[in-house]
This record gives structure tokens, C-alpha cells and sequence, in this order.
């Protein structure tokens, strides 16, 4: 169970986009505005406020963009 729960928040982490709502481990909730290379991503806390998060701590996505048509 420990296992599947690892795989399914590493999932979660991969399917990172622009514009989704996130929860981090601390309780901040904010929109993400950009996936970075080095396992980061910006996160816009409130208008004019955004602060860099490393993707672990993550803990949920409230609401998921959709993808972008091709």
C-alpha cells in the first residue's frame, strides 16, 4: 500500500501544468504559472505573488487544467 501511494504522488507530480490549483505539505494554496527543469515550479500565491516550490512538496491538486490541443 506504501508503494502504490508513492507511485500514484509521483504520478500526481509528472502531470504538473501550468494553471493548476495545488495544496503543498504545508497548507499553502496557490496556482502554479511555470513547471521548471530542476523540479521546481512557481507558484502564484495571490496577485502579484509568486514564490518558487520544489515539486515534493506538493501534496494535491485541487483542480486540474486541461491539456492543450495539439
Amino acid at each position: 500500500p506504501q508503494q502504490k501511494k508513492l507511485k500514484e504522488h509521483q504520478a500526481m507530480l509528472e502531470a504538473l501544468r501550468r494553471g493548476d490549483q495545488i495544496v503543498t505539505q504545508g497548507g499553502i494554496i496557490g496556482k502554479i504559472t511555470k513547471v521548471k527543469e530542476n523540479n521546481e515550479v512557481d507558484v502564484e500565491l495571490s496577485q502579484g505573488v509568486t514564490v518558487r516550490v520544489v515539486k515534493s512538496t506538493i501534496a494535491q491538486v485541487l483542480n486540474k487544467t486541461e491539456p492543450a490541443e495539439k
